[in-house]
């Protein structure tokens, strides 16, 4: 591996709680330490056994602006690796409070309970943001060549990524209504009403943060940044790892690579034999499920791999099961919604993964095309020409959504 010219690699390493996603993180971390790269393992997870595996005490950012000060190096690596914690003791509300405190002399002006008015003005997912602005800060810091994230079991991380877009989405909303009534409302317009005038500060603050958000999402959907997802061959763990990769593709994330982890050496008694004809299939199952994605294999050890000696012995063990990894210096590809020009309308295409088309579900909302996939949801805000059209009708196959779009007459006069 080479260093990537003129920017930071992500790797984010996820998977079903308990299937090593933590070990195969760190093993990927001290090989590519090993390789010369500057490198920094960042947790996300709440459970942080990170500095169990690299036997090192684990530090923590207790505010993300401090994150690149905290990391410590791991005695006993080969170069520049580093390792570090997000706390879920986070400080990155007090950013927030100045928003606060104006919806707060909102909802007190409607009379709404203060404990519930509290409730609802809380940052959401605070822990999230603080672990996605840390990463973010780590990439534009330069001083790593590669980040490996050590994510959260698949339903935290699927929040953790997802959350960039959703609170954008919220914030691209506030400020331009808020703006309007700034700019609009006179103080006396403004005691008809009720609702107090946000001042300078607090528009300069969600401003602010959707400019964060922005680049939270460009750092993660950008061409330097990748998935891996960590699964045991076991029917259980596949099918949540087929979820898995159709929300990420739901929601604009590569994955670069599928890790097979424990897989059992071939023996001959009663039991082992069992196992190997059980993970045989599971791993026929995986290169089905993952078609086009490389596939790699962990063998199971004897003992656990604690400490950088023993996991860069567990990466030398890694051997390569269908297609071909990706090295570091390669640009990922991204798949987006896509929209082309079609006679008396528009096509836009949603990649959804492994989705059928049963579990799919689409919904027109003003501006917005609300698709669900399963259990998780992506609010895309349609470009101006799309404004214009109405849904003619949608359909599933070969991993995307197609969405037809037909022009509104009413605001979008024929020939036009």
């Amino acid at each position: 591996m080479t260093e990537p010219p003129g920017s930071t690699r992500v790797l984010l390493v996820t998977g079903k709680g308990g299937v090593g996603k933590t070990t195969t993180a760190a093993s990927m971390a001290v090989a590519a330490a090993s390789s010369g790269h500057r490198v920094l393992v960042l947790s996300t997870d709440p459970a942080h056994s990170l500095g169990d595996v690299l036997d090192v005490d684990l530090p923590s950012a207790r505010h993300w602006r401090s994150g690149t000060d905290v990391p410590v190096g791991v005695p006993g690596s080969p170069g520049g690796l580093t390792v570090l914690a997000v706390d879920h003791h986070t400080d990155v509300e007090a950013d927030w409070d100045v928003v606060r405190d104006h919806l707060l002399r909102i909802l007190e002006g409607l009379d709404v309970d203060p404990v519930i008015a509290d409730e609802l003005v809380t940052l959401p997912g605070a822990d999230e943001v603080h672990a996605l602005l840390t990463l973010a800060l780590a990439v534009d810091s330069g001083d790593w060549d590669l980040v490996v994230v050590d994510c959260a079991p698949s339903a935290e991380t699927l929040r953790l990524l997802t959350l960039p877009e959703i609170l954008g989405w919220h914030l691209d909303r506030l400020l331009p209504a808020q703006r309007r009534l700034l700019t609009t409302l006179r103080p006396a317009a403004a005691a008809a009403t009720g609702i107090p005038l946000p001042d300078r500060e607090v528009l300069d603050v969600i401003g602010t943060w959707r400019r964060l958000m922005a680049r939270c999402r460009e750092v993660l959907t950008g061409p330097s940044a990748s998935v891996r997802i960590v699964l045991t061959p076991e029917r259980v763990v596949v099918a949540e790892a087929r979820r898995l990769r159709s929300a990420f593709a739901l929601h604009g994330y590569a994955v670069d690579e599928v890790v097979v982890n424990r897989v059992l050496p071939a023996g001959e008694d009663e039991w082992r034999s069992a196992w190997n004809r059980a993970q045989a299939d599971g791993l026929t199952l995986i290169i089905e499920s993952f078609d086009g994605i490389p596939v790699t294999v962990t063998p199971h050890v004897a003992g656990e791999p604690i400490g950088v000696a023993a996991l860069a012995a567990l990466a030398d063990e890694r051997s390569v099961l269908a297609g071909t990894p990706r090295a570091l210096t390669d640009p990922v590809e991204v798949a987006v919604p896509r929209v082309t020009g079609a006679e008396d309308g528009f096509v836009l295409e949603q990649p959804i993964g492994l989705a059928d088309a049963a579990a799919v579900r689409v919904q027109r909302r003003a501006d917005d095309l609300i698709v669900s996939v399963g259990g998780d949801r992506r609010i895309i805000a349609l470009p101006s020409a799309l404004r214009r059209c109405v849904v003619e009708n949608a359909s599933v196959g070969s991993g995307m959504l197609t969405v037809r779009f037909v022009k509104d007459e009413e605001v979008w006069p024929h020939g036009r």
